[in-house]
């Protein structure tokens, strides 16, 4: 039996903890850094849905963990994704406050393949950075996704 495939990523974000965490899991906040359409329930067993911006599918998963403004546990998937449906792989984010903002650890665990992690790795680097900027009161520009080329 080989290991499973885990992206594990940490970034410093210039910003608080509980303004990473609202960037994380309010809709208005979410979709200007992440797509175009987002819905969240935060609680246990409620539903975290993504849509549009670079995004070429829905995305689509339950919340397993919400602890504000230091954790996010939930599954993940893309809505008719043969490799990666819903619910089938799980976001672990971890906010801890140091140096004056955040460090932001995410695990991203339960992916099928090599290539399956190297897309979604790719797409958290992207996004990440995404995040980082709009947390720090940039603007990251529009979103085309992780694998468009910036003109």
């Amino acid at each position: 039996m080989t290991e499973p495939l885990v992206i594990q990523r940490e970034v410093q974000i210039a910003a608080p903890p509980a303004t990473v965490f609202a960037l994380l899991t309010d809709p208005e906040k979410i979709i200007s850094w992440m797509g175009a359409e987002a819905t969240t329930e935060l609680h246990p067993g409620g539903l975290y849905l993504l849509k549009g911006g670079g995004l070429h599918q829905t995305a689509r998963g339950t919340f397993r963990e919400v602890i504000p403004v230091h954790r996010l546990a939930y599954s993940f998937g893309w809505e008719g994704g043969q490799e990666v449906p819903p619910g089938s792989s799980l976001i672990e984010i971890d906010l801890v406050e140091r140096d004056g903002g955040t460090l932001l650890r995410m695990t991203h665990s339960g992916l099928p393949n090599e290539a399956q992690c190297a897309a979604h790795a790719r797409g958290w680097a992207y996004y990440l950075g995404r995040l980082a900027i709009v947390a720090a009161g940039g603007d990251p520009g529009p979103d085309h996704g992780p694998g468009a080329r910036e003109t």
